[in-house]
């Protein structure tokens, strides 16, 4: 029996594998991969140069793949790459990327997207994520393994959010986060380690432990960045165990354009 309702339009140059399901009145473009496993609910919109992996769930009323919003576009076929397992809530919406980036906006594996969440243009999500309901995210924004964004919370263009990272409900971002930081407001302000996150994925407490002395180093200590960036490095030689991961804030750190959200 076909996994694709009648009142489906896909478009015979669609690539789509034979376990695909494909829900009543959905649409996918002839520039579609969708591979093994995916199911498409009813009323989805799947356009543009648009992969999407294994076993994901697409929720009714999502559109994926539609032109930037952007006005420099000009027709540039750019693409959205989803990856495997995500869970794509209703109406989310997901656009493709732009030449004046690397032409991509990319979703990676295993993440939670709540109702209305939005990638704009050149995202890049990495796995693992939550998103939750009307989070939105402005162009070229990168977001990092098991990072967290609570409900109706806003990423300014070009913003970083690190591995980790927790951004709280309403929050209004227009800097970097960190990894392990907990960011919350309007203007967004530090609140400390996302130690609660960390205990979940088994972080030890050494590493706990370490993270959060990087953090009082970087946001309680008084002194610059680049001070801060030189006393990580010292704290980083005998981190032990924990040395990874004072080296990812350090490294975080030192790729900043934006500032960090302190």
């Amino acid at each position: 029996m076909s996994r694709i309702h009648p009142s489906a339009i896909v478009d015979p140059g669609a690539q789509l594998d034979s376990s695909v399901e494909v829900g009543p009145y959905s649409i996918v473009g002839a520039n579609v991969r969708i591979d093994a496993g995916t199911r498409v609910g009813p009323h989805v919109v799947i356009e543009g140069h648009t992969t999407i992996g294994r076993d994901n769930h697409i929720f009714q009323f999502a559109s994926l793949g539609a032109q930037p919003q952007d006005k420099k576009w000009a027709g540039e076929p750019t693409r959205l790459e989803i990856g495997d397992r995500n869970t794509i809530r209703e109406f989310c919406t997901f656009n493709t990327g732009t030449v004046q980036d690397e032409g991509v906006t990319r979703l990676g594996d295993d993440n939670w997207m709540s109702a209305y969440t939005h990638l704009a243009h050149d995202c890049r999500v990495g796995s693992n994520t939550i998103f939750s309901n009307n989070a939105q995210l402005a162009g070229h924004v990168h977001v990092g393994d098991w990072a967290i964004l609570s409900g109706y919370c806003g990423v300014h263009q070009f913003c970083k959010i690190g591995a980790h990272a927790f951004i709280g409900m309403y929050t209004s971002l227009t800097q970097d986060v960190p990894p392990f930081v907990l960011v919350s407001g309007n203007p967004a302000a530090a609140h400390g380690v996302n130690i609660e996150g960390m205990k979940r994925r088994g972080f030890t407490r050494e590493q706990i432990n370490a993270v959060r002395n990087a953090y009082k180093l970087v946001y309680r200590s008084g002194l610059t960045l680049e001070e801060a960036k030189a006393k990580l490095a010292e704290e980083e030689q005998g981190a032990g165990e924990a040395a990874p991961q004072v080296r990812a804030l350090r490294d975080f750190l030192d790729a900043t354009s934006r500032g960090i959200v302190r």
